[in-house]
């Protein structure tokens, strides 16, 4: 029981939570970055999925990636941290399911998560372990979370209202 203590208090740890919101942020900036600049691109690979309507695509293909960006950059800022955590996990969860898809269909497509290259790597499941220690992060951050390093607690000290 004494063990069992201890672990949670090491994995819920506000530094380890700061490590967590990090990686995450950073690594879903990274993600949004090359399809911010090619949506095009990255509306051709949410094509070949074959699971959106064709009237979603390039709606989808211009704003998730800022979706990615700004929820990656309000963890590394930590602002809305739960909420930009929320979103994330359950982006991870859409990714999850139509990667899942196509594996079950057996196409081994490029994912598009960081690039939007038409040769880029095709990672299948191991990409699905990958979405899954991401979820992992996110849905920690969620529930322990301890706004540690977080620009929205250094705003409520400084408020008038918080002297």
């Amino acid at each position: 029981m004494k063990m069992l203590k201890t672990l949670i208090r090491v994995i819920t740890d506000k530094r380890l939570m700061l490590l967590f919101r990090l990686v995450l942020g950073i690594t879903f900036i990274y993600a949004s970055l090359d399809k911010i600049a090619n949506p095009d691109q990255f509306a051709r690979i949410i094509y070949n999925y074959h699971i959106l309507p064709h009237f979603l695509i390039n709606i989808y293909a211009v704003t998730l990636p800022w979706v990615e960006f700004l929820a990656g950059l309000f963890l590394i800022l930590g602002v809305f941290i739960e909420s930009a955590s929320l979103l994330i996990s359950f982006l991870l969860l859409v990714f999850v399911v139509a990667i899942s898809i196509n594996l079950y269909r057996g196409v081994n497509l490029n994912c598009g998560c960081f690039s939007t290259d038409p040769a880029g790597t095709k990672e299948g499941a191991k990409l699905l372990i990958k979405d899954f220690v991401f979820l992992f992060l996110g849905i920690m951050i969620f529930f322990f979370n301890k706004s540690y390093v977080s620009l929205s607690v250094l705003i409520q000290k400084k408020s008038p209202a918080n002297p």
